[in-house]
């Protein structure tokens, strides 16, 4: 431990409580003051960013849904009625939609950011979701988006997606990314019945069998990836050079996020994971990536919920670091073991 870090955990530990009583909620609190290296950290603007997108695959049989419901919700979105938007206004998050590739024209729609790279990406059972040059564009668009939340005062961040197919990209992400078999990385995303689920894996064994393996992470997003999931990585990515707080989401949050720690793996020390999502992969994900999210409330939505959900228990860390007498000051006698 450094001199700073012996400082963080002094503080934690003579809190007027028994050592460790507070849980995950002193690992939190630990992790936000070396981040930001000091004792008192803030939370300063929360964010979250919600990127959509289409898929090319979609079409093809991935999903349950039909690919314009990706444009619907991103309507929804603008008009305040989706689940991410009630979450974001119950604890003051700042929310922000993005289109990273609809396959629709939205017209300047306000409120919606357009970092639209294509109408959808290619199909990826056909030849890659995409090429070099719309992964570059993709990975600066959103780099760009967050540096100019950063500016604004930001310095804690989540990503959302929408993309009708985008589990189906994430599950193959994941399989490349963690060496997984591919059937161990699928699940039913948004409600397929078992003969979906069965059309799905042939349809995502068919599309590994044509790329082959690879291990290159930006390989990966450009052969499997959406528009969406790129641009989350790009978002992470920058949201650690600006030495953020990020919350990751859920299943497709952290397929983008295994791609962003891949290329970086230092981003692990500013990222929190939020929730265990109920998609069947996500485990194997943390498990993975030796993580332990804040909470497990069997959900599965996508657009950013977890993060928007799991903030204020962020928010009860700093406040008992900042805000909690210490044995001394409280004039509280410690235990003889401490």
């Amino acid at each position: 431990m450094s001199t700073f870090d012996e400082q963080v955990q002094h503080a934690i530990d003579t809190k007027t409580k028994p050592l460790g009583a507070l849980g995950k909620l002193e690992t939190v609190a630990f992790q936000i003051a070396k981040i930001q290296q000091t004792l008192t950290p803030t939370l300063v603007y929360p964010s979250i960013l919600t990127f959509a997108g289409d898929h090319g695959a979609a079409n093809a049989g991935v999903s349950a849904y039909p690919q314009e419901v990706t444009f619907q919700m991103v309507m929804n979105f603008l008009q305040g009625g989706a689940a991410i938007n009630v979450f974001c206004q119950q604890n003051d998050i700042a929310l922000q939609v993005v289109d990273a590739g609809v396959n629709f024209d939205f017209e300047n729609a306000p409120g919606l950011i357009n970092a639209k790279i294509a109408h959808g990406t290619a199909n990826y059972l056909e030849s890659p979701a995409m090429n070099q040059q719309q992964l570059d564009e993709c990975l600066k668009k959103s780099a760009n988006i967050v540096a100019d939340v950063a500016r604004d005062g930001c310095n804690i961040i989540g990503f959302g997606e929408m993309g009708i197919g985008n589990t189906a990209s994430a599950s193959l992400i994941m399989s490349a990314i963690c060496g997984l078999p591919i059937e161990r990385c699928v699940g039913r995303g948004t409600g397929l019945d078992d003969a979906g689920l069965d059309r799905k894996l042939g349809l995502l064994t068919e599309a590994q069998a044509k790329h082959g393996e690879m291990s290159d992470p930006h390989q990966i997003l450009q052969t499997f990836g959406g528009f969406e999931i790129a641009q989350i990585c790009g978002a992470m990515l920058a949201a650690k050079e600006h030495n953020m707080i990020i919350m990751v989401d859920g299943f497709i949050a952290t397929a983008a996020y295994l791609a962003a720690h891949a290329i970086t793996p230092s981003i692990s020390e500013n990222a929190i994971f939020c929730h265990t999502s109920n998609e069947a992969g996500h485990q194997l994900m943390l498990d993975y990536l030796q993580v332990e999210p804040l909470v497990n409330l069997q959900m599965r939505l996508g657009e950013g919920t977890g993060c928007a959900v799991a903030y204020p228990l962020i928010k009860s860390a700093v406040a008992f670091l900042n805000g909690m007498a210490s044995f001394e000051s409280a004039g509280v006698s410690e235990s003889e073991t401490a």
